[in-house]
C-alpha cells in the first residue's frame, strides 16, 4: 500500500463512522488501528488518540515506534503528545488545524510543527496530505 492508500482508509473510516475525524496507525505496510467512531458528542474521544490506544493494545507496549500515524486533520496537542510519548516515527495529516476552525470546530490555535520543534524534532511531520479529500469530512 502507498502513503495515499492508508489516508484513504482514515477517510473510509471516518465516513463508515459518520465522523469528521479520522486516523490510522501504519507500521510497514500493515494498518495497526484504524479510529474513526467515537461516542457523539464526548470530547475525551479523538480519533488519533483511540488509534494510538488501539495499536498500543495490540502490540501490548506503550512503543510505537516504526510507526506513521496518518489523521484525517493535524492533531490537536493532546493527541500529538500521545503520539509524542509512544515514540511515533511520523505523522501524516490531510486538514489543518486552521481548516478545522475556518469550519467551525473547537480546536487550540497551536500546530505541530511547533510542538514538535519544543519536543526536539523527534516525529517526521508531513501536512496537508490529501487535504481537498480530507476537508470534505467537514461538509457533513
Amino acid at each position: 500500500m502507498k502513503k495515499e492508500d492508508f489516508m484513504r482508509e482514515a477517510i473510509k473510516d471516518a465516513r463508515k463512522h459518520r465522523h469528521h475525524f479520522g486516523a490510522v496507525i501504519v507500521k510497514g505496510e500493515r494498518i495497526l488501528a484504524k479510529a474513526g467512531k467515537r461516542p457523539v458528542g464526548d470530547p475525551r474521544y479523538h480519533a488519533e488518540s483511540q488509534a494510538i490506544i488501539k495499536a498500543t493494545n495490540k502490540l501490548k507496549k506503550l512503543d510505537l515506534t516504526g510507526c506513521t500515524l496518518y489523521s484525517t486533520c493535524e492533531p490537536c496537542p493532546m493527541c500529538f503528545y500521545q503520539a509524542w510519548m509512544m515514540n511515533i516515527d511520523s505523522i501524516v495529516y490531510g486538514a489543518t488545524v486552521r481548516d478545522a476552525l475556518k469550519n467551525g470546530f473547537h480546536e487550540i490555535k497551536i500546530g505541530i510543527k511547533g510542538l514538535n520543534r519544543k519536543g526536539g524534532k523527534r516525529i517526521k511531520i508531513k501536512g496537508k496530505f490529501l487535504r481537498k479529500e480530507c476537508l470534505e469530512l467537514f461538509k457533513k
